[in-house]
């Protein structure tokens, strides 16, 4: 539990999934340290024609979340198909967890910040620089490595890389 003088603090770490890596869950274990229960939504994004249904991603983040050992809090998997900020509010986050890869990702994340809080100025966001093991891992280059027939198993848990497989032997 956090130290937060009696407040129950709620955060939300936000993504697509498609699929989840271990650098996601690295950042799921860190963003647990900072509150007292931890929402990992999984957004229903079509624009980006992910590879695995809803239900496929959000199973394999709840079994990957269930294999991880200290937790920390309690962590909980959730979708959503509504603005991140509308679902933040919803479920009662004070925070949204976000990871910095590079600083590709530092300008969207700032627009995306920048309008966040203009929508609700009182939920904050936290980004997290991912530890130099998973800074170059993202789930595009995941999929595009399995599809191409090369070794994943360092960057996925073994239930992630044989659902990749069984997916690109088809």
């Amino acid at each position: 539990m956090t130290q937060n003088k009696g407040k129950y603090l709620i955060g939300v770490y936000p993504g697509t999934f498609d699929p989840v890596t271990k650098g996601h869950l690295h950042l799921i274990r860190r963003a647990s340290r900072f509150v007292d229960h931890l929402i990992v939504g999984v957004a229903d994004n079509k624009r980006k024609g992910p590879l695995f249904s809803l239900k496929e991603r959000e199973q394999l983040l709840r079994t990957d979340i269930e294999n991880m050992q200290d937790k920390g809090c309690e962590i909980e998997v959730q979708v959503f198909d509504k603005l991140l900020i509308h679902f933040a509010k919803d479920v009662n986050a004070s925070c949204i967890f976000r990871g910095l890869r590079a600083v590709s990702d530092f300008e969207y994340e700032f627009q995306m910040t920048g309008m966040n809080a203009k929508l609700d100025p009182d939920i904050e966001t936290v980004f997290l620089m991912a530890s130099d093991k998973w800074q170059f891992v993202s789930a595009s280059f995941v999929k595009e490595i399995c599809s191409m027939g090369g070794d994943i198993s360092e960057f996925v848990t073994p239930q992630v890389a044989e659902k990749l497989k069984a997916k690109f032997s088809k």
